[in-house]
């Protein structure tokens, strides 16, 4: 189960770097991931503040970043799902 293992930590630092690349406050991106038998979850928590950039405009960002991390999923025979949330830190 090694390939789960690497295509776990592949995902992870994949969404880790994209966030941290949108953001205001990189150091407050978090990225933790969670198997079960149907999907790899990966939740991504970023500051209160940086929500709207992460989200982006009707949610186009958002989908941007789930439809790039599916498709390094898809390449390395991963379904996965992508969790958008705030820490609640850095709010206005």
């Amino acid at each position: 189960m090694s390939g789960a293992v690497t295509a776990a930590e592949t995902l992870r630092d994949l969404v880790e770097f994209l966030a941290a690349s949108l953001v205001e406050e990189p150091g407050a991106v978090r990225v933790e991931t969670a198997a079960d038998a149907a999907a790899l979850r990966i939740t991504l928590r970023v500051a209160a503040a940086d929500m709207g950039k992460v989200i982006g405009r009707q949610g186009r960002i958002a989908r941007a970043l789930r439809s790039v991390v599916r498709a390094a999923a898809a390449r390395q025979g991963v379904r996965v799902l992508l969790d958008i949330s705030s820490t609640g830190a850095g709010g206005a």
